[in-house]
């Protein structure tokens, strides 16, 4: 039978080995420690905006305080008329969202709603049912402009003429009219000549070249033009171009085409810088720099009455509006050829 082996006489002055193996670890790894948190605090630092959702904070952020910026006011009212025959180019979102940006920044813009739709009008957060005053009532029944515009919810340097689905048949009752393209001419004017405080007028227009259409080219001094980053849009450009060409011999010697935007622009296609190229080199310096991207938040604001540049300031649709329109500032105040004269041609 073995004898049970005796233990170890206890000495009082001993360390128990568990603490002495967690002091040397502690000592050995705690320089170790320091250096992971630095390099923690390094790669935190390196990365900070390298995800997307740190990208939209920081776009946000930036928005706000652009916002907060006044932009330069042009040195009399630039009328623009927002023309493209081809349907879904972008005319109204361009409209109301460079007028929303301008206005945001301490600019005075009226949108004028010349689409029977009324689409603008939706995306501005103004009521158009059928028998309010609109702009069918200025240019058939002779309403003032300023009777009818209405003020926007979120500033109120934005106002908005309506439109109605009354404007639909607005074609076939204007042919039979007296000066029939004069009609939102001499309404404007008289507007200006009572309150000449606003900066920007933007006219909306149909995806057609009619009656509607050509009061606008006839009211307006000068013409923006988005194109769609697709090949159709460009084929009805030249036609475009042509009756604009028309209307400046006959009856709107005023009027030029000062502003091209490139919009729901795809980087993921050649397609898209193809076109852009195309563009840029017809058009030259008339293009602006910044390019509409394709964005889900730009469709999904007039669903709830709103532009993306109230619906969601950070992202990629409202960062390209305000940098479109802020570009269309600066070469307004730039500008100051033909500043006196009213917008339209003389009356033949």
């Amino acid at each position: 039978m073995t004898e049970p082996q005796a233990s170890p006489p206890h000495d009082p002055d001993a360390v128990p080995v568990s603490e002495v193996a967690a002091e040397d670890v502690s000592r050995e790894t705690s320089g170790d420690d320091d250096q992971a948190v630095d390099t923690q605090g390094d790669v935190s630092r390196e990365t900070e905006f390298d995800t997307p959702i740190a990208r939209e904070a920081a776009q946000a952020v930036h928005v706000l305080n652009v916002r907060q910026e006044s932009w330069p006011a042009p040195p009399a009212t630039r009328v623009l008329t927002v023309a493209n025959q081809k349907g879904g180019v972008g005319k109204t979102t361009t409209a109301v969202n460079l007028a929303a940006a301008l206005a945001l920044h301490g600019l005075r813009v009226l949108v004028i709603d010349l689409d029977p739709q009324g689409n603008a009008s939706t995306a501005l957060g103004v009521e158009h049912t059928v028998g309010r005053p609109s702009i069918y009532d200025v240019l058939l029944g002779g309403q003032a402009i300023a009777d009818v515009a209405t003020p926007v919810d979120f500033t109120p340097n934005l106002l908005c003429v309506p439109a109605t689905l009354d404007l639909a048949g607005a074609d076939i009752e204007l042919t039979s009219q007296v000066a029939r393209e004069y009609r939102l001419q001499r309404a404007l004017n008289t507007f200006l000549d009572h309150d000449g405080s606003f900066d920007y007028i933007f006219i909306d227009c149909p995806p057609s070249l009619g009656l509607l259409t050509l009061n606008a080219l006839v009211a307006g001094r000068e013409m923006l033009i988005p194109i769609q980053c697709e090949y159709y849009a460009l084929e009805g450009l030249a036609q475009l171009l042509n009756t604009v060409e028309l209307v400046k011999s006959h009856l709107n010697p005023a009027l030029t085409v000062t502003t091209v935007l490139l919009t729901m622009y795809d980087s993921r296609t050649r397609l898209a810088d193809q076109v852009a190229d195309e563009v840029r080199a017809h058009f030259g310096e008339l293009v602006l720099n910044p390019v509409i991207p394709r964005n889900v938040r730009v469709s999904e604001a007039p669903g709830f009455g709103q532009t993306v540049m109230t619906y969601d300031a950070g992202s990629r649709g409202a960062i390209g509006y305000l940098q479109a329109a802020h570009e269309i500032a600066e070469r307004g105040a730039a500008s100051s050829a033909g500043a006196s004269e009213q917008p339209g041609g003389t009356q033949s």
